[in-house]
């Protein structure tokens, strides 16, 4: 492993190379190697769903660990559901890109209408997928926010946001892949961000990391979340 500035871990054998995952349980078990110094401690791991879900739940088993989720999604475009102009986070944090937004030329009623269609979204998700709206208790441990990949970061930023109204020991990232430029940006947010697969380049993709790629279904977090006996000692108050 290699330590850069900013407290990046990453992979140097693994730099700019595409498909070095099989599938999203390879890649988490890759993470769950540069993390097992958290084995043994009080840390949570955290899954932005749906996609980083079966990473995490890979993190987690490994090393023991307590998995929860941390309900976050794209604000999208109207005319394009793949592309976000901002993020709403499970407590309600709500983060806008405003240079795109200016781009765009979004109308204000737009952008209300995104931002409402995303908070009933990610409530959605915290009632269906985590069973309560009870949120964890992060004081006096480490909080492991876990995705599939970096793309602009965007989501991962909204994430931090909301993590850090929880009042955590310290945040950790963990992402098996992600553009450089990204990963610097959300590594100077929080306290060590892990990427084994950094890649540079003008055009990125996190699904070329992977060999084998599908969208993750709120079915399968469903039962992947079944699997997880959650400790009441980790929530606290809503």
């Amino acid at each position: 492993m290699s330590e850069t500035a900013g407290r990046i871990i990453d992979l140097p054998e693994l730099r700019n190379r595409g498909q070095v995952f099989r599938d999203r349980t390879h890649a988490g078990t890759v993470l769950a190697g540069m993390l097992s110094a958290l084995r043994g401690t009080r840390a949570l791991i955290l899954a932005i769903p749906a996609g980083g879900v079966p990473v995490a739940a890979e993190v987690a088993t490994r090393l023991g660990l307590p998995l929860d989720l941390a309900a976050v999604s794209k604000i999208t475009l109207p005319w394009n559901t793949e592309s976000g102009y901002g993020a709403v986070a499970f407590d309600g944090t709500v983060r806008l890109n405003r240079e795109l937004i200016a781009a765009l030329g979004l109308r204000p009623e737009v952008i209300d209408q995104g931002i409402a269609r995303t908070q009933e979204k990610v409530a959605r998700r915290v009632r269906e997928l985590r069973g309560n709206e009870t949120r964890p208790d992060l004081q006096h441990r480490a909080a492991v926010l876990i995705d599939d990949g970096l793309a602009s970061g965007f989501t991962m930023l909204t994430a931090i946001e909301a993590l850090h109204h929880l009042a955590p020991k310290n945040i950790v990232v963990a992402v098996p892949t992600g553009h450089y430029d990204s990963v610097t940006r959300v590594a100077a947010v929080v306290d060590c961000l892990y990427c084994p697969n950094i890649r540079e380049g003008y055009s990125f993709a996190v699904a070329d990391a992977y060999e084998q790629w599908t969208d993750v279904e709120e079915t399968t977090v469903a039962d992947i979340m079944r699997g997880f006996d959650k400790n009441p000692a980790a929530f606290g108050t809503p």
